[in-house]
């Protein structure tokens, strides 16, 4: 990786130089889940992966799926996975817990998902909704 700025503790970076202020992997975060939720966190991923180019990374408590900008993140709790999916308009259903605006043209939705089986339309749909609003918001 090229010198930067670590965007957790703002220290810069050359490049080749080891760097480790905020150790955290997928593997660290989902390790203590259970079957049930590991299986519903594998399928999120799987079908994430599957929309084209991105970026899936640990940061902090949470996993994040990026393009150019963050399209949705996972922080993994005891008894769910919480989603958050950051869409250009506010969907009301009964998956979404709650919205936050983030932006003028940006809304973040908190699903909680407990099940492989809610992995599925509409959930994937906005996923899907979220990478695309991702690349038409940089053009």
């Amino acid at each position: 990786m090229r010198a930067h700025e670590c965007h957790h503790c703002k220290q810069w970076i050359e490049e080749g130089e080891a760097h480790d202020c905020w150790t955290t992997t997928e593997a660290a975060l989902t390790e203590d889940l259970s079957e049930e939720l590991k299986d519903a966190w594998e399928r999120l991923r799987e079908t994430a992966a599957d929309f084209g180019p991105q970026r899936i990374y640990a940061s902090g408590k949470a996993i994040m799926f990026s393009r150019k900008s963050c399209y949705f993140f996972v922080r993994p709790k005891r008894s769910f996975l919480e989603v958050i999916v950051f869409l250009g308009r506010t969907v009301r259903a009964p998956q979404i817990k709650r919205v936050d605006q983030t932006a003028k043209t940006k809304r973040a939705h908190t699903i909680h998902v407990r099940h492989r089986d809610e992995v599925e339309a509409p959930i994937t749909d906005w996923l899907r909704e979220a990478y695309d609003f991702c690349e038409e918001k940089r053009r």
